[in-house]
């Protein structure tokens, strides 16, 4: 299935998404109190249910009628990885000289680097990303979002998958520089933040354009990707090409932290970001993220700010 979130006359839905538009969920459920949402779906455990509605077309919702949302909209946790591919490893430490502290064959003798992002960094399909105030270079990375279906703690990975309900795709927005270096005294980690603050800016990780089961994923190491800015591919990789395949990421995280239905993971950018470039986004500028089976994530980015923010000014 694919599920979606959608807008339609001022109102907000979820459905599934088919060849002859949008089921409505709320409309064609069978009973009193339908899933509100795609996560409420994944948190009630009612995906049966949902494929179920699928059967008739008595409700269905062309999709030139609504505006579709970030299938995810109020994700418990949305955690991403840091270096989860090696040319990406490689650029940005040969490149542009970061101390990533990363081996390009990491899993042999490192574990993955998980960092958190806040759910107001998500937006939807063709919605505009803000430029924050705070940053004047602004770079994109196409990733592979897994959505959890279940309660995951301490999973193996060879079972990890079973608790992925299915994916989607993310472009995990980074501001590559700081405002606030300016007139700053720097310290120990001061880059590792300046990194990590970068990746928080309110929407900075649009999201969709739905969520794809994962009955419907046939090999999820086995993905194209590829990310275009005003139709110029930067990035063009696929899945099989991650460190830590999606199993072990899964299981990994699962024994930091229980993983509840809903939570979102990115599971890293492939080589071609603007950092290693010097190509950063401009105002205006039309990103377009593909990923095999999954859709096509649209968004632009925002003009920039008339002024930035320097705390220490």
């Amino acid at each position: 299935m694919k599920l979606v979130n959608y807008q339609r006359n001022g109102l907000t839905a979820c459905g599934v998404l088919t060849d002859n538009g949008i089921i409505d969920v709320a409309t064609a459920w069978q009973g009193t109190n339908p899933p509100k949402s795609v996560v409420e779906i994944l948190r009630r455990d009612v995906l049966t249910e949902v494929e179920e509605l699928t059967r008739s077309m008595d409700f269905v919702t062309p999709i030139d009628e609504v505006k579709l949302l970030s299938p995810l909209d109020k994700p418990g946790k949305i955690l991403a990885l840091a270096g989860n591919f090696s040319q990406h490893i490689r650029e940005a430490s040969l490149k542009r000289g970061f101390k990533l502290g990363l081996s390009d064959a990491a899993k042999s003798n490192t574990v993955p680097r998980p960092f958190l992002k806040p759910a107001t960094t998500i937006i939807g399909p063709d919605d505009e990303i803000p430029w924050p105030a705070f940053s004047e270079q602004i770079d994109y990375e196409l990733e592979l979002a897994v959505v959890i279906g279940k309660e995951a703690k301490c999973v193996k990975p060879d079972s990890a998958l079973a608790y992925v309900a299915g994916c989607t795709i993310a472009n995990d927005v980074s501001a590559r520089s700081v405002t606030f270096k300016k007139g700053r005294t720097d310290r120990p980690w001061d880059e590792f933040y300046d990194w990590l603050i970068g990746k928080w800016a309110d929407g900075f990780c649009p999201m969709g354009p739905y969520l794809v089961t994962s009955d419907e994923i046939k090999d999820v190491q086995n993905l194209q990707m590829e990310l275009k800015v005003n139709g110029q591919i930067r990035q063009k990789a696929d899945t099989g090409q991650m460190i830590y395949p999606v199993a072990d990421v899964v299981s990994f995280l699962s024994f930091i932290m229980t993983l509840n239905p809903g939570d979102v993971i990115l599971t890293g950018t492939p080589a071609g970001v603007a950092v290693a470039t010097g190509a950063f986004l401009q105002p205006g500028d039309k990103i377009e993220c593909r990923i095999e089976g999954l859709g096509i994530l649209k968004n632009a980015l925002g003009q920039r700010p008339k002024e930035f923010y320097e705390p220490l000014s």
